[in-house]
C-alpha cells in the first residue's frame, strides 16, 4: 500500500536530514520536485509577494486556497507556513488549524510572533496554549498532519537563546512534533538548540552562507528550509533585469535568463503540456 503524504512526511522526520525548500506558487513547486526534493514547504513571505502584498498580510482564505493548490500540484508532502494560525486566542487557532488540515497539507506550523514591535512575542503561557490547541485540533481531525512549533525571537527582535529554548521545550511538551527557531545566526547556536530539545526533530532556516547541508546534518538538524530566500533570489533577477531596461534602456540581463525552451520543457514534463506564451 502506498503511504499517504502525512505518513511519508512523518517518516522523513524519523532519521537523517532532508532539505525542504520553499516554493511560492505551483510552478516553482513543480520544478523543485523535478530537482528531486522529497518534500516542500510553503513560504508566507514568498506567497504574499506573489500577490503584491507584504508578508503577514495574506488572508486566511487566501492561505487555505494556496495550500490546496500546492498540495494538489505535486506528489510530495507539503508543509504549510500557517504563520500564527491567523488568530490570537487558542480556540480560534484550533478552528483555523482544523480548516488548514483539510487542504491536503502533510504538516503545518504555528509561531509565537505577534506582529507587534512593542511586544513581538506572545506571552509564554498564551504561546504554549496556542500550540496545545493546534495539537488538539490536529488530533481531532485524524489526518496525521505533523505540527511544527516555531519560536520567532531571533527574527522578531528578541534574540535570546535561553528563552527560545524554554519556549521550544514547552511547545514540545504541548504536543509539537517538530521544533523551529528561525534566524539562529550561527551553526553553534543551531546545534545548541538541537541538543537542548533532543530527541525532537529540529528545522533549521538557512537563508545564506551559514552552513552546508553536511554540516547541519552533523549538528543533528533533521529538516532544512530556506523560507522566502528562493523567492527573493527570483525577485533579485527580475528587478535587476527590469531596472536595466528602465534605467539604461538595455536588455543584457534578459539574455542571461533561462531559455523559453528549457522552461517550457520543464513545465510540459510536470503537467503533461505547455502552451506557447
Amino acid at each position: 500500500m502506498t503511504p499517504s503524504p502525512t505518513q511519508t512526511f512523518r517518516a522523513l522526520h524519523e532519521r537523517g536530514c532532508f532539505v525542504i525548500p520553499n516554493p511560492w506558487d505551483v510552478g516553482s513547486a513543480r520544478l523543485l520536485v523535478q530537482l528531486g526534493f522529497r518534500a516542500l514547504a510553503s513560504t508566507s513571505s514568498g506567497f504574499a509577494w506573489s500577490l503584491g502584498k507584504p508578508d503577514n498580510h495574506v488572508t486566511l482564505e487566501e492561505a487555505l486556497a494556496h495550500f490546496r493548490a500546492l498540495s494538489a500540484s505535486v506528489p510530495v508532502p507539503v508543509q504549510a507556513d500557517f504563520e500564527g494560525g491567523f488568530a490570537v486566542e487558542p480556540d480560534d487557532v484550533a478552528a483555523n488549524v482544523a480548516l488548514a488540515c483539510r487542504t491536503g497539507v502533510a504538516g503545518l506550523s504555528i509561531e509565537d510572533a505577534t506582529g507587534d514591535p512593542a511586544r513581538p512575542l506572545f506571552e509564554f503561557d498564551l504561546a504554549v496554549e496556542r500550540v496545545r490547541a493546534a495539537r488538539a485540533a490536529l488530533d481531532e481531525s485524524g489526518t496525521g498532519v505533523l505540527l511544527t512549533a516555531r519560536s520567532e525571537g531571533f527574527i522578531a527582535g528578541r534574540p535570546d537563546l535561553e528563552e527560545t529554548v524554554r519556549r521550544l521545550r514547552a511547545f514540545a511538551a504541548a504536543g509539537a512534533d517538530c521544533l523551529f527557531a528561525p534566524g539562529l545566526p550561527t551553526l553553534a547556536e543551531i546545534g545548541a538548540v538541537v541538543a537542548a530539545v533532543a530527541p525532537k526533530p529540529v528545522n533549521a532556516l538557512i537563508a545564506g552562507d551559514v552552513a552546508t547541508v553536511e554540516q547541519l546534518a552533523a549538528a543533528g538538524v533533521r529538516r532544512i528550509s530556506v523560507g522566502g530566500a528562493l523567492a527573493r533570489a527570483a525577485w533579485t533577477a527580475f528587478l535587476a533585469a527590469a531596472r536595466e531596461i528602465a534605467e539604461a534602456g538595455s536588455f543584457q540581463a534578459l539574455g542571461r535568463g533561462v531559455t523559453y525552451a528549457e522552461l517550457n520543457r520543464a513545465f510540459a514534463t510536470s503537467d503533461g503540456a505547455g502552451d506557447r506564451a
